[in-house]
């Protein structure tokens, strides 16, 4: 089914010129080297949260928490697949970009949170930010802002891919081949990545940070 457009004729899906060459795996594969865990204060015991098998990257969705690069980013192509394991329900779940200062919000960090909750992937839910998107009014609740398409994401147990864009103070999500939410002025531009463990078990692979060229 094609994706029901809201508003979308005021966005173009434009795919940003990339530095190849300069593509950088965030998840290896083989462990979680270049990541940490942060968990939930009182919520459990993180060390069983993560792990990996078959080259997948596996949450188990408690304690409620997170995994952080290492590094900071900024201006770049965040690409990565995900999906709700076969014969569950989904969940909730996210994508933290530009994220800082720990525990700004019980325990996620500042950041800008795209969301990945089972068919609402796309979403932006700020944390301790700001940002701008077209028809505000009609978009935003609170901390979110609803994304623009329907029907964008895969049944479960079928992987799902998401495309990132971040140039400096914009901010652009494609999820599989569909521009599905865009945002501007947004006043943070450069931080770590994070991956939400939230309550529900998921999965992840593929996660590649390609920097976009001057």
């Amino acid at each position: 089914m094609r994706p029901a457009l809201i508003g979308l004729s005021l966005f173009v899906w434009v795919a940003p010129a990339l530095a190849q060459d300069r593509s950088i795996r965030l998840f290896n594969g083989r462990d979680l080297e270049g990541w940490s865990v942060v968990a939930d204060e009182g919520s459990g015991e993180p060390a069983g949260t993560w792990t990996v098998a078959d080259g997948v990257l596996k949450c188990a969705g408690r304690p409620i928490g997170y995994l952080k690069t290492e590094k900071e980013y900024g201006d770049y192509a965040l690409a990565l697949e995900w999906r709700w394991p076969a014969g569950t329900q989904g969940g909730n779940g996210g994508v933290l970009v530009h994220a800082s200062t720990p525990r700004a919000l019980g325990v996620w960090p500042r950041s800008i949170e795209v969301q990945l909750a089972k068919d609402d992937a796309g979403d932006f839910w700020i944390i301790g930010t700001e940002l701008d998107v077209p028809d505000e009014t009609a978009r935003r609740t609170d901390r979110r802002y609803k994304n623009l398409t329907e029907d964008s994401e895969k049944p479960t147990g079928e992987w799902n891919r998401m495309e990132i864009v971040c140039r400096g103070s914009t901010i652009q999500v494609n999820v599989n081949g569909h521009l599905v939410n865009e945002a501007t002025n947004c006043s943070v531009t450069r931080g770590a990545i994070c991956l939400q463990s939230e309550g529900a078990p998921m999965e992840f692979r593929e996660i590649v940070i390609t920097p976009l060229a001057k």
